[in-house]
């Protein structure tokens, strides 16, 4: 999923996502908190990033994940990426080898999934029985807020598996909204997927923002 502005990687505080609620209007503030009430009782909810609107869900959670699956209709051997509210809480859950970890910390938070290998705390269900699993932190103070409150989420786009991904809560397929617990309405995202790389291997998965600085890096590191 390609859940603040993705127009280049951002140097970030590890704390960052704890000062994030200052930056958010009240009405969206509570829309966060029930989000977060919502995934804490095993519900998926939808809520924007700076690329498209996604389905979270507590990825320790292995109904919480079959209930996303269900509700985008997506193969199970397709696996999930995870959404963290920064790089320390990201390490608390995965251990980055160290090129890994100077990956992260020059591309994120930003549109970028980085594969890194799976720890105990995830299911198998959420990587399809693969031995990584997709880092996320979102480029977007309302997104890491909700993860900083509920914690590690399910990162994938809120659309049915084969439909476009979601840019306006009004585009939501009516079988997602009927059967989430919450949904966090900011408007209109910018619509950009983010890249898929496994650093370890230097393959870049999906090329979506930033692909092209993502490749000088590999090359230069």
């Amino acid at each position: 999923m390609s859940p603040d502005d993705d127009s280049g990687p951002a140097e970030a505080s590890e704390t960052s996502g704890e000062r994030a609620s200052t930056d958010i209007a009240p009405v969206v503030d509570d829309a966060i908190a029930a989000a977060a009430d919502a995934i804490q009782q095993g519900a998926a909810v939808v809520y924007p990033t700076k690329t498209v609107y996604g389905l979270g869900a507590d990825a320790t959670d292995a109904d919480a994940i079959n209930r996303v699956y269900e509700i985008k209709g997506r193969p199970r051997s397709n696996p999930l990426s995870v959404a963290f509210t920064d790089r320390g809480m990201a390490e608390q859950y995965v251990t980055p080898t160290d090129r890994e970890r100077a990956f992260m910390k020059r591309f994120l938070p930003g549109p970028v999934t980085v594969l890194v290998d799976r720890e105990e705390a995830f299911p198998d269900v959420l990587t399809a029985d693969r031995d990584t699993v997709g880092v996320r932190v979102p480029d977007s103070a309302v997104a890491r807020e909700l993860v900083r409150r509920a914690g590690p989420i399910t990162a994938t786009s809120a659309n049915e598996s084969g439909s476009p991904s979601v840019r306006r809560v009004e585009s939501l397929a009516a079988g997602v909204r009927e059967a989430v617990g919450s949904v966090i309405d900011t408007g209109e995202t910018p619509g950009t997927e983010s890249t898929v790389v496994d650093i370890e291997s230097g393959d870049i998965h999906r090329r979506g923002a930033l692909a092209d600085e993502i490749e000088t890096w590999l090359a230069e590191h």
